[in-house]
């Protein structure tokens, strides 16, 4: 079976603190098939959730990947792979110290995907970049977003973003820090998918964990023209049944 292509930061972060371990960018694999990707009209990359090791990163590219070609979408669909695996994120006693090092973790990978797209960018000028974030793959794309902004030449760098399930703050898209640099950073559109029925959101919402996430009752506030929000029904917060409810794209 081909492997999956991935831009990956796995081991740079330590999964029980969010320490950085390594401050290298990011690795490629394989990195032969990213040679293959310059100049390609455009190419999705796909950013998952937390709880996911090795194998559950590269089984959310499949999903992704194998929905958007059922949609029609031809172009390029990568990964990016990140210790979101933390120590304990698999339970109850440890869910809220897991979750707080996840999003250290994935604040601290905006540099990391934010590197990885000036650089590709570089090579490839052309190419329309997408990133599919979800669950605290929002907190990736929009930390990647705080670091992009950084640099003029980087207005308009990516495309578009999709969130599903997104644990980023109800008012991101309104808020006067990262509505302004979303709106500049992002050339075309963000599709927010939101459900009131995701029963992760509800519960973290309601234990304090995550307070008003922007996937379980959408914005509030008055957001920026490029945010649009779409109310979705996924059996639960799973991105397989996120993406089960995808109907068009981009």
């Amino acid at each position: 079976m081909k492997p999956v292509t991935r831009i990956s930061t796995r081991g740079y972060y330590d999964l029980s603190s969010g320490k950085t371990l390594k401050n290298n960018f990011y690795y490629l694999y394989p990195k032969k098939d990213f040679k293959k990707l310059i100049g390609s009209k455009e190419l999705t990359i796909m950013i998952h959730g937390l709880q996911n090791d090795r194998a559950g990163a590269v089984a959310k590219v499949v999903l992704a990947r194998n929905r958007l070609r059922k949609l029609g979408y031809s172009y390029p669909v990568i990964g990016f792979s990140y210790d979101s695996n933390t120590t304990g994120s698999y339970s109850l006693i440890h869910a809220k110290h897991a979750l707080a090092v996840g999003q250290i973790i994935a604040k601290k990978n905006g540099r990391n995907l934010g590197k990885f797209i000036e650089d590709f960018k570089t090579t490839s000028p052309k190419t329309k970049i997408r990133l599919i974030g979800h669950s605290l793959g929002s907190q990736v794309i929009l930390s990647t977003v705080e670091y992009l902004v950084k640099k003029k030449e980087n207005l308009g760098i990516i495309d578009s973003v999709y969130f599903f399930g997104a644990s980023i703050t109800e008012d991101t898209p309104s808020s006067k820090k990262y509505g302004k640099i979303l709106q500049s950073i992002i050339h075309k559109k963000i599709i927010n998918y939101y459900a009131p029925t995701d029963d992760v959101l509800y519960w973290s919402d309601k234990m304090g964990y995550v307070r008003g996430p922007l996937g379980l009752n959408g914005a509030i506030g008055k957001p920026i023209s490029k945010y649009h929000q779409k109310l979705v029904k996924p059996k639960n917060h799973r991105f397989a049944s996120y993406a089960a409810v995808l109907n068009f794209y981009p």
